[in-house]
């Protein structure tokens, strides 16, 4: 999505998917998995006659909510997406009064002219102009892109050229057109195992909101994003969004549903190794100087076109107000506000989560910190992440009670006194038992009030992390390599429980030469004046006291903003990308869900918070992407591994060759383990992962709940009738499905919830198991993840959870 429109995030709120007209549920399952929040849909469905549009391999507990269920084959959501899209073009060329060609001509890049040496994968076996290396190439040294062709033609003074008429033939909108073409019905439908007249009646339903008067949501989670081509399935999401003008709209974006409370929050400060808080770019070893670091951010955030608002431009205000909430006095101008004391990654350098525990399994890290996961049950190919483990010197675990991680030295199998790692657990409190804010998936920030007090014991993170800090600041005073970087930070946040009042106020931030809390981000200054832990969340705790702890549920809106409710980064602003909700002299498309609008008596914005301030388009304002360069939505992306628009390839196992092209898997695709790869020979049936209502994540709190473990017992399989009988199981049988990875023993379901799919004439059959057992707790199992490959995203190394093979068998005894 940052590709797509400048954010990751969320585009709209939980309460604003009440006001949709037809919400496509994919990759996702909100009936189980986000029930609270999936009443909201259904006060759409009954309240305005809202459509209900569920795409899933699996008849789920959504589809059985929905107004319609078309089941796709794992793996192959781009093709389903793509004849979604072609669709959309040939029905906005024959009924253009349809769709608001407004929206798609001036807030996306529809009319950017490329460079007329791109080629798509149609003219290239697969691949993108600028591609070196061979056809389904695995290694990573022997493959590359060269993005020049990519790019958009500019003008004299550097601003790219337009062809507002959608015609001239290098055009982004001719190409998408051209791209597109290919992805027929009878094509889709060969490929997904979907039926063409299930999936023409999504097509149908879902165009339908291109209207402007009309709003459709996009609702997906990790069904979507746990694939080899995760970020491109979401970029589809975004081409099909912006060609219906369904971005920054109420009851329209796309809602990306976070599986815990504070996913949204976790990763806003920094969880993910390449950005720094507020999704600030890392520093890089290439970055020998602040000046060098500005050298390259000025260079990726190149703009002259004077209707963008380019707003990452102002970067450098926001990472010197966070080196001064870090360093404090000690950051100054004449030492570049301590930019050398900071680690730096090394670039095109992987840090993720399957190369750390490689690099574990090599011997390279030592030590290894967990703080609210359970890789043993939770990481791809969980016996690899266990015996990575095994390597280490030393392993410190927080959690409430002993995990498969904190205890994966005494997992089946194995002899303790072999294993010479020294673990050290340290029991930590519960949500409930600590004060503190949590941000939702909606950017909501709610301060949340202990609830309870937790065992005498147990700590919360905060604090453990304030005295692990304390001591290492005094430790470091030894005059060990680069004390400096550990010693003169700002750390005062109490000597025992750390305040998280006082932790929040930093975040907001604050005017150094007064001493208060700054009210916005637009106020930041690169010259040390300000402080911000987090320039996003600047005016969430200000002088008017804590915004986060709010709870003013009136709504003056009427389409549910809520604005007074908690605190919503950015400034509040409850839907994003906004500005695009109105057109060129600032009046809504949609009159009935008026979200911001011009009052030219009074010459500004009402409503939501804006995005970006300013006037209209007509009277000098500018273009509403602003956190794009070009200011405009991407359906052509460039900064994306693989190409710039989705492009259907196989899973990196697949039960079949590609239908589309020669290229059979995701050629940037991050390979880790290629002899592991499963043969369709040996293992025909394609599996698929998901999670439980009655289960939690790694299933660590919930197997530790007797009531839920009575619900929930034991891990299982889900099958066809068709493929039980050709097995020869029988419902409730104990049955060994296995990878080229392990094995693992489960209860077998059969079920009509899954079906055989035709795929290209020949019968594919899929399975669907739950991932949240292990060997400790109440309810013990086997993980689904033994079973999951050591395979990533070309663009995040996402592992591919959601797609791989397998076979099944009785077991025996």
């Amino acid at each position: 999505m940052a590709e797509s429109f400048g954010r990751g995030a969320m585009t709209n709120h939980w309460t604003d998917i009440a006001n949709t007209d037809c919400a496509l549920i994919m990759g996702s399952n909100p009936a189980e998995n986000h029930p609270v929040a999936f009443r909201h849909l259904m006060a759409a469905k009954d309240g305005r006659g809202a459509k209900i549009v569920c795409v899933d391999p699996r008849f789920t507990r959504s589809a059985s909510k929905a107004d319609f269920h078309a089941a796709i084959r794992s793996g192959t959501d781009i093709a389903f997406l793509n004849g979604m899209i072609r669709w959309i073009l040939e029905d906005m060329e024959a009924n253009p009064s349809n769709y608001n060609m407004t929206y798609v001509s001036e807030y996306t890049n529809a009319s950017f002219l490329v460079n007329p040496a791109f080629k798509g994968t149609a003219d290239l076996d697969g691949l993108f102009s600028g591609y070196a290396g061979r056809l389904n190439e695995t290694d990573v040294a022997k493959r590359k892109y060269d993005t020049a062709s990519w790019q958009y033609q500019r003008d004299d003074t550097g601003v790219p050229k337009r062809d507002k008429t959608l015609k001239d033939p290098n055009s982004v909108f001719q190409l998408l057109k051209k791209h597109m073409s290919r992805y027929t019905p009878e094509k889709v439908s060969a490929i997904t195992g979907c039926p063409q007249e299930a999936f023409l009646e999504v097509c149908k339903a879902f165009a339908a909101t291109g209207k402007p008067d009309k709003a459709g949501t996009i609702l997906y989670a990790m069904g979507t994003t746990q694939h080899t081509v995760g970020a491109q399935n979401i970029r589809a999401f975004g081409i099909i969004q912006m060609l219906l003008g369904n971005i920054g709209i109420a009851g329209g974006g796309i809602n990306a549903m976070r599986g815990e409370a504070n996913v949204q929050g976790s990763t806003d400060y920094t969880l993910l190794y390449h950005i720094l808080p507020g999704y600030l770019s890392m520093f890089q070893n290439v970055d020998s100087s602040w000046a060098k670091y500005r050298e390259r951010m000025d260079k990726a955030y190149f703009n002259k076109d004077p209707k963008s608002l380019n707003w990452w431009q102002n970067y450098p205000k926001y990472v010197v107000s966070l080196l001064k909430a870090w360093y404090g006095d000690a950051a100054t101008k004449s030492n570049d506000f301590c930019y050398d004391l900071m680690p730096k990654i090394q670039a095109g350098k992987n840090y993720s989560h399957i190369p750390l525990f490689e690099a574990m399994q090599n011997g390279t890290i030592k030590g290894f910190m967990v703080w609210g996961q359970n890789p043993a049950v939770g990481g791809p190919n969980a016996e690899a992440q266990r015996k990575a483990l095994d390597k280490l010197d030393w392993l410190l675990v927080t959690d409430l009670w002993h995990t498969e991680t904190a205890n994966y030295w005494k997992r089946p199998g194995v002899n303790p006194a072999d294993i010479k790692t020294e673990v050290f657990l340290l029991p930590a409190l519960a949500s409930f038992e600590k004060e503190g804010s949590i941000t939702n998936s909606g950017r909501w920030s709610q301060w949340r009030y202990k609830g309870a007090e937790g065992p005498a014991e147990a700590k919360d993170d905060l604090s453990m992390m304030n005295l692990l800090m304390l001591k290492l600041k005094e430790l470091y005073r030894a005059g060990e390599p680069s004390s400096d970087a550990i010693t003169k930070l700002a750390w005062d946040y109490g000597k025992d429980h750390a305040d998280p009042h006082e932790v929040a106020k930093e975040i907001n931030g604050y005017d150094l030469t007064t001493g208060k809390l700054m009210t916005s981000f637009a106020n930041l200054k690169d010259d040390g004046t300000t402080s911000c832990g987090n320039w996003l969340y600047c005016a969430s705790y200000t002088q008017a006291g804590n915004m986060a702890a709010r709870r003013d549920n009136k709504d003056a809106s009427g389409i549910g903003l809520f604005a007074n409710w908690a605190w919503c980064w950015p400034v509040n602003r409850r839907i994003i990308y906004n500005r695009a909700s109105v057109d060129l002299d600032g009046v809504p498309f949609d009159k009935s869900r008026k979200l911001v609008w011009w009052d030219a008596a009074e010459k500004k914005w009402m409503g939501d918070v804006i995005d970006g301030g300013g006037a209209p388009m007509n009277q000098g304002g500018h273009y509403p992407f602003i956190m794009r360069t070009e200011g405009v939505g991407r359906l052509f992306g460039a900064g994306m591994a693989e190409g710039p628009l989705p492009e259907h390839y196989e899973p990196w196992e697949s039960p079949v060759a590609n239908m589309m092209v020669k290229q059979q898997f995701n050629p940037m695709v991050t390979v880790f383990r290629p002899k592991e790869q499963g043969s369709p020979n040996k293992f025909p049936i394609v599996a698929t992962t998901y999670r439980l209502c009655e289960h939690y994540q790694s299933g660590a709190m919930t197997r530790n709940l007797a009531w839920l473990t009575e619900l929930m017992p034991e891990p299982f399989v889900e099958m066809s009738e068709e493929l039980a009988a050709e097995k020869g199981i029988t419902n409730g049988e104990k049955v060994i499905v296995e990878t080229s990875r392990g094995q693992v023993r489960m209860v077998a379901i059969v079920t009509r919830r899954f079906k055989p799919f035709r795929i290209d004439g020949k019968a594919v059959h899929e399975v669907g198991m739950p991932w949240h057992w292990g060997f400790m707790g109440l309810s013990k199992g086997d993980s689904a993840n033994s079973l999951t490959p050591y395979i990533g995203d070309a663009n995040t190394t996402i592992p591919e959870y959601k797609a791989f093979l397998c076979n099944i068998r009785k077991a025996q005894g």
